[in-house]
Parts: structure tokens; C-alpha cells; sequence
């Protein structure tokens, strides 16, 4: 389990987990099934990683025995299922340095300041930490969080309104197909004819087009216009020149940068910026330290959810296998194991 010391500050604990996306919150599931107690950080202001991040209200149908859920909906069970287990949750906070401290374990640091004494760390940070790549067109930077977005929270926001959304990725044609039925009018623009996103939300996105329910332009948006500070429309030059296109609301899908941070630094065998692991329990280079979901790699890697679930499985028993390796393993299961209802806090039966 967690305790502070009083002089120090430091938070001692079995386990760090770096990182609250899908993987990172079902890591501290599995470690709390085994009876190991954690301490969870992550960058960003709210738990949920990239499906808080980038779709929030995209519904997702592959996970198991859930026909269908949004994301937002799916961080709400995970958290749900950890509470018996009540991990600390750090957010807001990069690990900024990670130092192999006496008998093995490490001293982990955030940028706010908490320091962490950790037995295991375990890596669950997706592609690292994220920024948008942002439109670098002239007066941008002052509309953002107003009238420029590189984010949708929540779609009702966007309702009966005039809105521009740039891009040909997955996530641009998405808000479009999202976004295309609740405003009062919708322009897509991408620098090409040729688009990035599914074969399938194209056709749907050309079909809406041929029926008026949206503009599709060929080009990039080079200029924006103001009114009392907010956008009123956006500039966008293509092969037939340029096209004024009116807006009161643009939307920025260029994709992500990605940067891996300090953990770039700490020493571990990568590849291709991404961790390699093992498969047994996918532990890393450095005993003690395992990484799971999108941020490892290994041969037949697939970045699904439902993969970074099975390795934070797998990733737990290596966990207890290095905090306590002379222990050994039992496999037990939640129908039947009374230890495991105990710390789920079921009530026995009458």
C-alpha cells in the first residue's frame, strides 16, 4: 500500500503507474486484485488519456461485453471499478526524473514537486505526452479556447452554429459526420482531394456534401477575420484562389505531435520511440520498470485497448513477481476466490 512520510514528503508505495488512459486505470485494477497498492500520474488535468482527450463522445464497440459505449463513458467504469482500491491520482503532473534508488527501488519525481519511493513503475503513458499541431495562421493563438478548438468536449457545445473544420485525418472526419447535423452550417476544408480518415466516414462525408448538408473545400485555411474579437470568417486558398467561407467557430484537426518527455531519458531500449517489452510481463530493460498499452512494442503489437487490458493482466503479475519474487503465484478469480471479493469489498453472503 501508500504511506507519506512526514519529514520527507515522499509517498512510499509499491507501484507508480505513469499514465491514466484505459490501459493505466485497468493496471491499477489488476494490482489491486493482487492486493498491491499504487500511486497514478498523469499530465493531464483529467483521467481518460487520449479517449477523454480526442473523442470523448465517439462511441467505441469494441471492447468486451459492452455492444457499445463513448469513451467518456468508458474512463467513468474504469474509475468506477478502481475505487475499491482508492489508488492516488496525480494529475496534472509529468514524472519529470526517475532515479534507481537503494534495493531496487526508484525515487520518481513530478513536476509539481511529489516524490514518489516506488518498488515497480509502470509505464501506461499512450504516445507520450501530446500537443496538437496548430494552424499558424496570423491572430490563431488568440482565439483559442473561444472560437478555435483543436478538441471537441462535448458536441452539444457546437450546436446551431457556423463552424469550419480543417483537416482529412479520422478525427476531423468524425466531428464532421458528429458535428454535421446539430450546426447550422458546416465547412470541411483539407489541403488535398485525397483524405486520411476511414474509406467509410469519406463516403458518408461526400454523400452529406452531394445533398447540401455541408461544404467540402480543397485548400488551407491562410487568413481569419474578426468582429469584436471573435471569428467571423476564414480565408481559405485553394486551386480556384481564394474562398471567404463564413464561421463562428473553427475546428483544427492536424493531427498530434507526440513527445515522450523525460522518459526518453531514463535509459530503456526503445524502438522507434516506442519501449520495448517482453511478452511474458511485459517488463522492460530495466527490471522494475514495465510499460503497457500504446507506448510499448513487440512483435505483433496492436494499439487497441483491448490489447493495453491484456498487458496490464500480465503486466501485474510481473509486478508482484518483482516486489516479491520469492512469493509465490496463485491464480485466483473473482467468482470464486474470497480473498479477491474481500478487497473488492462484495459482502459476503447470508
Amino acid at each position: 500500500m501508500s504511506s507519506v512520510n512526514p519529514a520527507s514528503g515522499v509517498i512510499a508505495t509499491e507501484c507508480v503507474i505513469v499514465g491514466a488512459g484505459p490501459a493505466g486505470l485497468f493496471m491499477a485494477f489488476e494490482l489491486g486484485l493482487l492486493g498491491i497498492g499504487c500511486q497514478i500520474v498523469d499530465s493531464l488535468s483529467q483521467p481518460g488519456g487520449q479517449c477523454i482527450e480526442l473523442y470523448p463522445d465517439k462511441p467505441i464497440y469494441d471492447i468486451p461485453a459492452v455492444p457499445v459505449c463513448t469513451a467518456r463513458e468508458l474512463i467513468d467504469r474504469l474509475l468506477e471499478q478502481i475505487r475499491p482500491f482508492a489508488p492516488g491520482l496525480h494529475l496534472g503532473e509529468e514524472v519529470a526524473t526517475l532515479q534507481r534508488g537503494d534495493g531496487g527501488r526508484f525515487l520518481v519525481t513530478t513536476s509539481a514537486g511529489t516524490r514518489f519511493d516506488a518498488g515497480a513503475v509502470v509505464i501506461a503513458a499512450g504516445i507520450g505526452s501530446f500537443q496538437p499541431r496548430r494552424l499558424a495562421v496570423p491572430g490563431a493563438a488568440d482565439l483559442e479556447g473561444r472560437c478555435l478548438h483543436y478538441r471537441v468536449q462535448r458536441a452539444a457545445d457546437f450546436a446551431g452554429q457556423d463552424l469550419l473544420i480543417a483537416g482529412g485525418g479520422d478525427s476531423a472526419l468524425d466531428w464532421t459526420l458528429e458535428l454535421a447535423i446539430r450546426a447550422r452550417s458546416l465547412t470541411l476544408v483539407h489541403r488535398r482531394a485525397e483524405f486520411r480518415a476511414q474509406p467509410a466516414s469519406v463516403a458518408r462525408m461526400r454523400e452529406l456534401a452531394a445533398t447540401g448538408h455541408l461544404r467540402q473545400l480543397e485548400g488551407q485555411v491562410t487568413g481569419l477575420s474578426f468582429a469584436s474579437q471573435r471569428l467571423t470568417a476564414a480565408q481559405v486558398t485553394g486551386p480556384d484562389g481564394v474562398v471567404e467561407v463564413p464561421c463562428q467557430q473553427l475546428l483544427v484537426f492536424f493531427g498530434l505531435h507526440q513527445r515522450l518527455g523525460p522518459i526518453a531519458d531514463w535509459g530503456l531500449e526503445m524502438a522507434k520511440r516506442a519501449i520495448r517489452v517482453d511478452t511474458e510481463k511485459f517488463g522492460t530493460s530495466i527490471p522494475g520498470i514495465f510499460a503497457i498499452g500504446d507506448i510499448n512494442t513487440y512483435p505483433g503489437k496492436k494499439k487497441l485497448i483491448l490489447s493495453g487490458f491484456h498487458e496490464a493482466a500480465l503486466a501485474a503479475f510481473g509486478v508482484q513477481h518483482h516486489l516479491c519474487p520469492e512469493q509465490r503465484q496463485f491464480l485466483q478469480y473473482t467468482t470464486t476466490s474470497p480473498a479477491l471479493l474481500a478487497r473488492l469489498g462484495v459482502p459476503k453472503p447470508d
